[in-house]
């Protein structure tokens, strides 16, 4: 029998698997939809008209497009298991840090990833400089909601799988325990939760499409 709730998404993607850890957090069923991104599906298209991107939350029939509207959406249709602080004031300044990762350090960390040379070092400190933001926001907590994950967590969750990924490739290190150590602490932390772990890519399978898509970005 078909799920009330229903995912499009693209297993590569860190915007889909935020969607899937939120889901995952909540204790919510849904079935998957993997789309070919090369060959959009109809259901696709017409769930997300605009963008025609991955993820769509499809709930009661109704779609839901864009990652960050989903979570929102997600945290008010089902409040059970918040994944926002109770507290105004609280709640109100996880939006601000979680809109600080996605609006800051996501953009940073794909210059890191799409650059070379002098430009790859000049978005690196780019990147750490964003993360030491960051992480001001991790003093004295294990996570950012607190002794347990919260939406800024999984909004900046993307951050421990995809730049050590990043690292392997480049050979490099952007988070140590020297230049930012709570949030190092945090990638070990927030990967070691089974609801995060349960839905992540395989590492092996994540390096060969990351070595793909650097490969596309070589000039003919």
């Amino acid at each position: 029998m078909a799920k009330e709730v229903k995912l499009l998404g693209f297993w590569a993607s860190a915007y889909v698997v935020r969607v899937q850890i939120a889901l995952n957090f909540k204790g919510i069923e849904y079935d998957y939809v993997e789309e070919d991104l090369k060959k959009k599906s109809e259901l696709l298209l017409q769930s997300n008209p605009v963008y025609r991107q991955v993820p769509v939350l499809v709930h009661a029939g109704k779609p839901i497009p864009e990652s960050m509207v989903i979570l929102e959406y997600i945290e008010e249709a089902w409040p059970e298991k918040p994944l926002l602080p109770q507290d105004p004031y609280q709640r109100a300044m996880a939006r601000f840090w979680a809109r600080f990762a996605e609006e800051k350090c996501l953009p940073s960390g794909v210059k890191y990833f799409t650059t070379k040379g002098e430009d790859q070092l000049k978005a690196k400190e780019e990147l750490v400089e964003n993360l030491k933001i960051l992480e001001g926001a991790l003093q004295g907590k294990k996570f950012f909601a607190g002794e347990t994950a919260g939406m800024v967590d999984i909004v900046a969750g993307w951050l421990p799988f995809w730049i050590r990924r990043m690292e392997g490739l480049f050979g490099d290190k952007v988070v140590e325990e020297d230049n930012l150590p709570h949030l190092n602490a945090w990638f070990q932390d927030y990967l070691s939760l089974p609801f995060v772990r349960e839905k992540l890519p395989p590492p092996e399978k994540v390096c060969a499409h990351l070595r793909g898509l650097l490969a596309s970005l070589e000039p003919n």
